[in-house]
């Protein structure tokens, strides 16, 4: 019989520049723990951070496959695998990632915060989040790498702000072939990086409501037909 697991990580090591888990893991934590994981499923999660998503996917009992294009974020998940003694296969490669198999479960907390640069950043520490002037500039990636490397019938599961917008992402991942929905969705307080952007936000449209202090997560998941 399968022993319930808590959906929030465990302690994960981090180190400046490699995302520390919140509200966003959490969120998604719990979306994978209502999935249907038996040994043997494969999962990629694409932009691993610290590992704490990868470390949950394998105590649910997934062989996983873990990418990111940070060393640090590697080395991390190296070691969190190492200290919560999971056996966990952690990559240093972009996250197109296809060449690494095909996989019953895609898993995904990519950069989505709205930036005014053009580009997320190619270093420092706002690459653990900055996702472009509208967000997607990650999310996209993930959709179209989920699509070239899910097996038929698997399954996406990502988390982004509402603010990328959770219709556009139902439809790009259609138009690559994908059902998608959202599955999940969690109010919680804006962080410093989105209050700093406030004034920014508003102007774009992404916030409306001058008196707002919170941003929706959303949960999308994704079966590939």
């Amino acid at each position: 019989m399968a022993v319930p697991l808590r959906t929030r990580p465990r302690r994960m090591l981090t180190v400046p520049g490699v995302y520390t888990p919140q509200h966003d893991t959490h969120l998604l934590m719990r979306a994978l723990a209502r999935e249907n994981i038996s040994p043997g499923t494969r999962v990629l999660e694409l932009g691993t951070g610290s590992g704490a998503l990868a470390v949950h996917a394998a105590r649910l009992g997934a062989r996983v496959t873990a990418v990111d294009v940070s060393r640090r974020a590697v080395l991390c998940a190296r070691v969190n695998a190492a200290l919560h003694r999971s056996r966990i296969t952690v990559r240093y490669r972009d996250l197109s990632a296809r060449d690494t198999g095909r996989y019953d479960m895609v898993i995904s907390n990519p950069p989505y915060v709205p930036s005014p640069t053009a580009l997320p950043p190619l270093r420092g520490r706002a690459r653990a989040w900055d996702g472009g002037p509208d967000g997607r500039a990650v999310v996209d990636q993930v959709c179209t790498t989920a699509a070239a490397v899910l097996r038929p019938g698997g399954t996406l599961l990502m988390v982004h702000s509402r603010m990328c917008g959770a219709q556009t992402t139902i439809d790009v991942l259609a138009r690559a072939r994908l059902d998608a929905e959202v599955v999940d969705r969690e109010l919680i307080p804006l962080g410093p990086v989105l209050r700093s952007r406030l004034p920014w936000l508003r102007d774009q449209g992404l916030l409306d409501d001058e008196d707002q202090d919170k941003e929706e997560l959303v949960v999308i998941r994704a079966r590939q037909r």
